[in-house]
Formats: structure tokens, sequence, C-alpha cells
């Protein structure tokens, strides 16, 4: 051992390029994503809340040690408005997969859409982060070499940092026995020149680990890059199909982005497993073709010109007529014309809905109406989209709704939706998905939408309302329910529509039960086809 003193600033020259590291070790980062302190409550609240994204990272722990900060990436990227990422040179290495696999998935041709229904919504970018579950793991499999290597990379720079902490201290020891001229004592200097050597040692580790890594992460970065792209199409795809279901069932975006996550995700769970979740699209196609009706219907508008017809609106008279108001000596003549409704105007012929009272759809939930038909849509499936959407028609038309299910006599079930307080998707949801049984009874469906229509009409002295019949089977009425039927249909002036679902047993010819009952019938033999009752949406 060099058993000779030194002078303090020679000595602090050789361990110079150590102390700055000492002093302030680099930070390193395990997030790649830059996120402020309202994105990490948001992934926090988001991760308490989800039992699913707990279980996922459970999961990818027995995979990777750093598995909960990956999701939180992952989370991230969808979740803000702009994500950023970190400088790759600031990451721990340890991290730097996750750098690889946000920057990868921001990269992916599906990302764009993805992140459109995610950005801003907690719940929707953690069901994106569900959705990738499948992807992640594979990514972390293949991932696996350049993991580790980065992993101890990550090692080797925390040792080296540790040595070079280890030389400050060394230094300051030796300053603290340095005498009055500034000599340190031969014991303290061999001290730092063994620090400085380890921390040389150590560094040079690092720099071969850091290599390493650098070589299996440029080797993982295909897989990665392939991963990520399947991640992000899987993700795109869920929060695609959820968000159509949602509006399927008349969710709008609005009100699930103010739903509470719990609540939230008990609707998407009941949607997704409910009755009839496998007819969501149709449900959907039947709401928006309704709505394509609504907006083609002319309410109290003339319409087409067809011909001549004679009147006293003035609106409509013809430019011959108000010539006559030129001469003085006719004027006289045109205001008695006028007074008798004999004006010549033009006729026109236009669609005007006339209903004013409750829409009531009653739907039929006998055995039959389980089978399927073309398409493999089951009848059940095709009278709910109708009746779904009647509803939207009556609040559109700021209506009342009732909903009468039946089967046989002794099976009916009733659902209110008066138009004066919003219809909650939980209650739309219990109608859409009961189903009765039995065998078909029209007299007490009909009977009891008659009744809510004169209860209507006595409190309220609403009359014009509608009755829309669903049905796939026809049944006998008696001759004395139909005298009373008749009677109170002509004193309250309601309308009741048809809708027979074609069946080899089905009675819709001429003078069938169901042709004598409506004033409107029609008879659907493709369920598939949605536009057999486009009309009814601009009459109703």
């Amino acid at each position: 051992m060099d058993e000779r003193t030194e002078p303090l600033d020679a000595l602090t020259r050789q361990a110079g390029r150590w102390l700055a590291r000492s002093a302030a070790p680099a930070e390193r980062h395990t997030t790649a994503v830059v996120a402020g302190p309202y994105d990490r409550v948001a992934w926090r609240d988001v991760y308490a809340r989800s039992a699913a994204l707990r279980e996922l990272a459970a999961q990818l722990l027995t995979r990777h040690a750093y598995a909960p900060d990956l999701l939180a990436d992952v989370f991230l990227c969808a979740y803000q408005a702009a994500p950023r990422l970190r400088d790759r040179a600031v990451m721990a290495p340890s991290h730097l997969v996750h750098h690889q696999v946000v920057t990868a998935l921001t990269q992916s041709p599906d990302f764009a859409a993805l992140h459109r229904q995610t950005a801003g919504d907690a719940y929707a970018a953690a069901l994106a982060v569900l959705a990738q579950s499948s992807a992640l793991r594979g990514l972390l499999e293949r991932s696996r070499e350049a993991r580790e290597r980065t992993g101890r990379a990550d090692r080797a720079r925390q040792r080296a940092e540790a040595a070079a902490a280890d030389v400050g201290e060394a230094l300051r020891q030796a300053a603290e026995e340095a005498g009055g001229q500034g000599e340190v004592p031969a014991p303290a200097v061999a001290a730092v020149r063994r620090a400085v050597e380890a921390a040389e040692a150590a560094e040079d580790e690092a720099r071969r680990e850091d290599g390493a890594a650098a070589q299996a992460m440029a080797a993982a970065v295909p897989g990665i890059r392939s991963a990520a792209r399947t991640a992000a199409s899987a993700a795109a795809e869920a929060v695609r199909q959820e968000a159509a279901l949602m509006r399927a069932w008349g969710v709008e975006a609005g009100e699930t982005e103010r739903m509470p996550f719990d609540e939230r995700a008990r609707l998407a769970e009941r949607l997704r497993s409910g009755r009839l979740a496998r007819w969501a699209e149709l449900i959907g196609r039947f709401r928006q073709m309704a709505a394509g009706e609504r907006a083609r219907r002319v309410e109290n508008a003339t319409g087409e010109l067809v011909g001549v017809t004679l009147g006293d609106d003035l609106s409509r008279v013809l430019p011959s007529e108000l010539a006559v108001l030129g001469v003085p000596e006719l004027r006289a003549v045109f205001a008695a014309r006028y007074a008798a409704g004999e004006l010549m105007l033009y006729d026109s012929r236009g669609e005007q809905s006339t209903g004013k009272g409750a829409i009531v759809a009653c739907v039929d939930t006998s055995h039959s109406m389980y089978a399927e038909g073309p398409g493999g849509i089951t009848r059940e499936a095709w009278s709910k989209a109708c009746a779904l959407a009647l509803l939207d028609q009556a609040r559109h038309a700021g209506r009342d709704f009732v909903g009468i299910l039946f089967s046989a006599a002794d099976k009916l079930q009733v659902f209110r939706f008066p138009a004066g307080r919003p219809a909650p998707v939980t209650e739309v949801l219990d109608f859409a998905e009961t189903f009765l049984g039995g065998g078909t009874d029209f007299q007490r469906p009909l009977g009891t939408a008659a009744k809510i229509l004169e209860e209507e009409f006595d409190d309220a002295s609403r009359a014009r309302g509608d009755i829309v019949l669903i049905t796939d089977d026809a049944c006998e009425v008696s001759e004395n329910w139909t005298r009373l039927w008749n009677a109170v249909k002509r004193r309250l002036d309601f309308r009741l529509f048809g809708i027979a679902i074609a069946t080899p047993d089905t009675a819709t010819a001429s003078g069938s039960v169901l042709e004598s009952l409506c004033d409107n019938l029609r008879t659907v033999d493709d369920l598939t086809d949605v536009h057999t009752t486009a009309d009814l949406f601009r009459v109703i």
C-alpha cells in the first residue's frame, strides 16, 4: 500500500468525475407517460374501483415485477387527451420495455380510433387496458430476455451510483483527516483510491449491461410492435362494441360519462350478458331507422301538389283567384266564395302524425315468440327492438309510453315510461328482458291498453292515443268483448296498429281476427328487414 500523503486538491481532482454523481444521482423515471396529479389520481381511483384491473395486475406480476407501472402507462396513453412520452434517457432501465410498449401502442393504426373513444373517459380507458390483457401477457412473454437484460442493467446502474456515492464519502473523510497544509494521510488516500477503482469497475459493468440491454431491446422491438398492434386493435374493437351497445340501448355518451364507475361497470356487464345482448345490433338498427323516419315526416305541411280542390285555406289559393281582388267590383264575390269555402286551392298530399295520447305497445311474449326466424333472429328480439323504437318515438314526441308484455290470460306485466321524466336504462332493460311464456290471449292486454288510454283521457283530457299489437299468433275474441272494445275505441278515438310476425300457423289472411281489430295491419315475413315497419314511425 502506498504510504505517502497526498494533497487534498489533487485527490479531489482524481475523484472529481464521481462527485457530481454522488451529490445528485440522475433521476430515473418508472413511468413512460408524463402524468400530472389529476391523471395520477384518475389512475389510482380507477385501479381501486376495478377488481378486474387488480386481478390483471396480479396475473402479470407473475411475469413482470413492474406490471402495475406498465398498466398505468397503458391506461394513461388512452386516457390523456394528448399523451406525452418521456425521453428514453431519463427512464429507469428496468422500465424501458414500458416505454417501447407505449410507443408502439400510440403508433399503431388503430390507436387513433381507440383514443377518440377513451380520451378523458377513465372507464373507457380502463376497458381498453383490460381488452389488451391477452396481448400484454404475450408481449411480456416475448420480451422476457429484454426485460431481464434491462433489469440487470438497472441493478448495475444502481451499483455504479452507490460506488460513486462511496467515492464522495471517502473523499469527505479524507478532507476531515487532512492537516493544516491540506495533506491527506496515506490510509485516507488509499481509501479514496479504492473507492475510485470500485466506481470505475461498477461504471464499466453498467456500461456493458446497458449495451447488452440495448441489443436485447432491439431484438424485442419487432415482437413488441406486433403485439402492440394486436393490443390496440383488440382495445379499439372492445371499446367500439361497448359504445355501440350503449347507443343501441339508448344510453348516450354524456350519460355514461356522468355515471359512477361501479354503476357503469354493472350496466355494461348487464348489457353484455343480458337476454337480448346478442341482438343489440338489431335494436340499434331499429332505433336508427325510426329516427330516420321521424326526420322524413312532415307535420302540418301541405306536402306534394297533386291537383286543385275547393276550400278556404288562403295559403293555398290559386293565383287566378287572388287576381280577382284586383278588381273592386269582384271583391264581394271573392268574399262570398271564401265564406262558403269554395275558393280554388292547390290540393296536396303530405304525412302528418295525428296521435297525441300515449303510445302503448302490446308485445306478445308467448312461448312461440322464442323461436328463431330468418337470420337466426328470434321473434322476441325483433318485437322488443320494435317496441324500444316506439319508446324512442314517444319520448321524441313528448308522449307517454306504456309497454305491456302478455302471453296467456293470466300473464301480463305493465311498464310505464311517463313523458315528464327520464327513462332509466335499468327500467328499459327490465322491460326488454322480461319474457313470460305460455299461450296467447289478446283480450286482456288490449283491454288493459284501452283502460290506460281511458285513464289518460279522464285525467288529462288527452285522446287520440296509439296502441301497437306485436304478435306471431292469432286467437279468438268474444263477441261481447268486441262490442265493448269498439265502443271504447270510438269514445277515446285511438288507433290500433297490428304487426303480425308471419308463421306457418298465423292467420293473417282476409277476415282474420287481427285484420278485423286493427286499423292498420302489416305482416312481417323477414325478421332481418327492419324497414318492413318503417312507415309505422311516420304515422305514429
